[in-house]
């Protein structure tokens, strides 16, 4: 083989055309073609070293034919466009494969790409001898090159990437919808692999600089494209993460081969071709080729490998029970934007707070509660640490505060003087207009400031930072109380609770409902209330669930109870209901 015959067979692999699917964009110009000629037979045909594979084919059956005495390997070779009127009055092509078939006729222009390589020919085939006219060599010229700007437009724009010299996510997503019209039944496996944590990837470039990260993904592409079989394609992702497919299989023998790619790619560090320690992760998703898109396929596998990251394996099956998790997870936070705007998804109730020396209730504390229009009811302790820490904190507890408030200044125009408990986060306090704008809703609704208390964890209060604390300030000199909530979990509850700016704690549940169970924990509540006493703060035990806790805590001196031996949190209207059964 010549060096111009390699240099050409390099540029048509580059291309990654060989052996891949149907695809629509090149069908159309062979349709075009065959009708254009009124014949029967039009095809893209490719010459790679001994056959001609056809990219696109319109009445023909098979994929290639033998390079050898093929009209198409001549077009190649001579670059030349070529007229043969009847293959049976030719005596180079009468006993070809072609001829043999019952073909006549043929007519082919050569693809060229723009470095001068002749990659095979544009064709028309007919079974009657036939001529061709001037204007129709000029039409098949034109087919050709629609076909050539079709090849460079797929590797130069977008669909290669230019680092690897891999197909990229762009041309993943075109051969994936070619694949479902070839073959709509069809049952594939997406092996996703991250050689590098993503999350290690910044700290990378920010040490070795982007030209280190260019030669890790250069050097993976090639382990990786040496490592699959020769007949699955290779796609590059971006950063140090591919993609490629294979046919379904067992789950074992699936994390066999995974286990296989990986073993192949910690080579490279062992040899030392890779500059780096690589953590290859390996994620394998399932999928039939007509009942998902190419995005579901890339977010399933990538999930897939997350997953196993997280657990620590090396490699991962697609869970639909994890997906299901995150899937839900993503709707909770995408859905409580509009849950803001609709009446009928997000409310308050109320959950009453009584004095255990004297049974009357002093107030409440304000519970969220969401109806989701497709997930039902949600859990607080499901979506507030989802939201917390996103830009939807702010506006959410302001929606709490603002229904809050106002429902707090309802009952006070009723004579009803309830202390209504709000909680806050620490996200919420390092908001620097978070106390004036409490403090003016307040004022708007003619509300005292003693009719509201903040909640907030013991490790809120203890991380604070200076806005954090100036807006406790505001708050407590306006006249606000502040209660240390879930009491006894934080990391230092006693050592800082002298330095906590709060005027009340409140125990959590847990150690609550053991009370008359165990006796370590009763000492440990009956400290917990003397201390805080000692140190001046008002105790309200949580979670009371049987008379058992409440009379135990009466007996420790506790001041205040909450709880559903007491009542559940309630509506505004079962709240008043309540409220009155209990005073008559």
């Amino acid at each position: 083989m010549n060096t111009q015959e390699q240099d050409r067979l390099f540029a048509l692999r580059q291309l990654n055309l060989l052996d891949t699917s149907p695809s629509e964009s090149f069908d159309r110009i062979t349709r075009m073609a065959s009708q254009l000629f009124g014949l029967p037979i039009a095809a893209v045909s490719l010459t790679d070293e001994n056959r001609q594979w056809f990219k696109s084919r319109v009445g023909v059956d098979h994929w290639e034919i033998p390079r050898e005495t093929a009209p198409c390997a001549d077009v190649c070779d001579s670059s030349q466009i070529l007229i043969i009127p009847d293959l049976l009055a030719s005596d180079r092509y009468r006993n070809s494969n072609l001829a043999n078939s019952g073909i006549r006729f043929y007519a082919g222009a050569p693809l060229v790409t723009r470095e001068g390589h002749t990659l095979g020919a544009m064709c028309v085939l007919g079974t009657q001898p036939r001529e061709v006219s001037e204007q129709e060599q000029k039409t098949l010229y034109d087919l050709a090159a629609m076909v050539m700007a079709q090849i460079e437009l797929q590797h130069a724009f977008g669909r290669i990437d230019p680092l690897t010299g891999l197909s990229n996510r762009h041309q993943f997503a075109e051969d994936l919808q070619d694949m479902e019209r070839n073959a709509p039944d069809g049952q594939k496996v997406a092996l996703f692999t991250e050689v590098v944590d993503a999350s290690e990837l910044s700290t990378l470039h920010r040490t070795m600089g982007p030209a280190f990260l260019d030669e890790l993904a250069r050097v993976t592409a090639r382990c990786l494209q040496q490592a699959i079989d020769s007949k699955s394609k290779l796609y590059h992702l971006g950063g140090c993460q591919f993609v490629h497919l294979v046919d379904q299989t067992s789950d074992a023998d699936l994390l066999e081969e995974a286990t296989r790619l990986r073993q192949a790619l910690l080579v490279l560090e062992s040899t030392r071709a890779a500059p780096v320690l690589l953590r290859p992760t390996m994620g394998i998703a399932p999928f039939s080729l007509s009942e998902v898109t190419p995005e579901d396929v890339l977010r399933t596998a990538h999930a897939a490998c997350l997953d196993a990251r997280q657990a620590g394996k090396s490699a991962g099956l697609f869970s639909l029970d994890l997906d299901a998790h995150y899937q839900r997870r993503f709707a909770i936070l995408g859905g409580i934007g509009p849950a803001l705007e609709n009446v009928n998804e997000l409310y308050l109730v109320f959950q009453p707070r009584v004095s255990l020396t004297s049974g009357e209730c002093l107030g409440a504390e304000a519970l969220l509660r969401w109806q989701h229009p497709t997930l039902g009811e949600v859990s607080p302790g499901e979506f507030i640490p989802l939201i917390e820490n996103t830009p939807m904190a702010k506006p959410l507890t302001q929606w709490v505060l603002r229904h809050a408030v106002r429902q707090a200044a309802a009952w006070h125009r009723e004579g009803k003087t309830l202390q209504i408990s709000v909680n806050v986060s620490a996200t919420n306090l390092e908001e620097e207009d978070f106390a004036i704008r409490l403090l003016n809703e307040m004022a708007r609704m003619e509300l005292p400031s003693t009719a509201i208390e903040v909640e907030l964890t013991e490790s809120a209060l203890i991380s604070q930072g200076e806005v954090a604390a100036n807006q406790l300030k505001t708050l407590i000199a306006a006249g606000l109380r502040v209660a240390i909530d879930d009491f006894g979990t934080g990391y230092s509850s006693l050592s800082y609770l002298h330095e906590i700016p709060a005027h009340t704690v409140k125990i959590d549940r847990r150690f609550i409902t053991e009370l008359g169970e165990d006796a370590r924990t009763e000492t440990l509540v009956n400290s917990m209330i003397s201390m805080a006493h000692d140190l001046g703060y008002r105790v309200v035990a949580e979670g009371i669930e049987n008379d058992t806790s409440y009379r135990r805590l009466m007996e420790l001196g506790c001041d205040e109870a909450q709880g559903y031996f007491i009542a559940k949190p309630l509506l505004p209207g079962a709240f008043e209901k309540w409220l009155h059964d209990r005073t008559v």
